[in-house]
């Protein structure tokens, strides 16, 4: 299951640097992630400051 980024984002960038596989890019407001692309790692979750990235 992809994860997904809650509008409890600050758009810190701390996620797009962390994701593997480049699912991460900046949006309007907060970062967004491709659910087509996502691995359903966790390493974006794992290094949010605020927790924002969640499995959908």
């Amino acid at each position: 299951m992809a994860y997904v980024i809650s509008d409890e984002c600050i758009s810190c960038g701390a996620c797009e640097a962390e994701c593997p596989v480049s699912a991460i890019s900046a949006g309007d407001g907060k970062y967004v992630i491709d659910e087509g692309t996502c691995i359903s790692c966790g390493a974006c979750a794992g290094v949010c400051p605020v927790g924002a990235p969640s499995e959908k």
